[in-house]
């Protein structure tokens, strides 16, 4: 049985914290029989070391006492050491699992803190909340579902860290593993999709005043959309924004990925946006004249400024975080 009694010397100080901390089925306190040999065990080792190492020092000149500091030194701390005859993990998540967790909180975090956020967003706006209490609600939403997804998946891979230890090796990578590059045909395909689809909106967006449900009393038709935007001018710079989009969309499709192509893609790409979430907040979309005649009910303007504002913010935060990732991919 190992000994309880105190100790003066730098070697039994340091093995009597070794032991200290090896852990709970291990300790010197346990009623296991094999328990307290291995503590025996890993005692009489670790003695054997200090004192070969002692003596080699001492036969190269050196004073046995500055001997014993200097290989207690290079042993480091007590609680490490411990940790190592354990087999006990001192980071809170390792490499075996931290790739799976990486990529676990990734998905949580771009499907989850997003759905929760157009769902607050819209609740918000259906009970007739001002633009800043709907845009703080949502943020805030955003943020505590967030850090709730971080906190409760890193105990869960933290706590299966050290429930497995090192029966939880690292999963084997093979190059099948590599996604399939996209082929210069998908990637044509999907800039066709969205020349389609910026064309057909913006022709929807200029024949809006003159193609409608509802008409007034003579006959004309009521635009879907509000008339400040063409009294402005401010629908043409919209155009203008998403057709300078498109242009950009081809630009990085033909040419060499730069910085400057970067970054003003990313402006570009964010600039419409932050112009229709400033027309949803002061209640610019929509033609009131239209939803009266349309007999929709006083809450579907706030419903869909609701709806837009969400839409543009999380467009806008995607925006930035695809152009992050593609900067640092390179």
């Amino acid at each position: 049985m190992t000994t309880t009694a105190t100790t003066n010397t730098l070697t039994d100080r340091y093995v009597a914290a070794v032991l200290r901390h090896l852990p709970g089925s291990r300790r010197r306190g346990s009623r296991r029989p094999e328990d307290r040999r291995s503590d025996i065990d890993i005692e009489r080792e670790l003695r054997a070391s200090i004192a070969d190492a002692v003596d080699d020092r001492v036969e190269a000149g050196a004073d046995r006492a500055e001997a014993e500091f200097a290989v207690l030194t290079e042993l480091g701390d007590p609680a490490r050491l411990a940790a190592g005859y354990a087999d006990r993990p001192l980071q809170l998540i390792g490499p075996a699992l931290y790739l799976d967790y990486t990529r676990l909180l990734t998905a949580l975090l771009v499907t989850i803190v997003p759905a929760v956020a157009v769902a607050v967003g819209l609740v918000q706006g259906l009970r007739g909340a001002g633009a800043l209490d709907l845009i703080g609600d949502t943020l805030g939403a955003a943020l505590t579902t967030a850090a709730h997804l971080v906190c409760w998946t890193t105990l869960l891979f933290a706590t299966i860290e050290r429930a497995a230890g090192r029966r939880t090796p690292a999963r084997r990578w093979t190059p099948d593993a590599l996604p399939e590059p996209p082929t210069r045909r998908a990637r044509y395909g999907e800039l066709i999709t969205y020349t389609v689809a910026m064309v057909l909106f913006t022709t929807h967006i200029l024949l809006s005043p003159m193609i409608s449900t509802e008409t007034d009393a003579h006959g004309a038709p009521i635009g879907v959309f509000a008339p400040w935007l063409w009294q402005t001018g401010f629908v043409y710079a919209f155009i203008a924004l998403v057709t300078l989009n498109l242009a950009l969309a081809y630009a990085k499709h033909y040419a060499r990925w730069s910085v400057p192509l970067a970054v003003a893609g990313t402006l570009v790409e964010i600039a419409c946006p932050i112009a229709l979430l400033w027309l949803a907040a002061s209640d610019r979309v929509l033609n009131p004249g239209f939803t009266q005649a349309a007999a929709w009910p006083q809450s579907a303007t706030t419903w869909v400024n609701t709806a837009l504002i969400v839409v543009s913010a999380l467009t806008i935060v995607f925006a930035v975080i695809d152009g992050i990732a593609r900067a640092t991919r390179r």
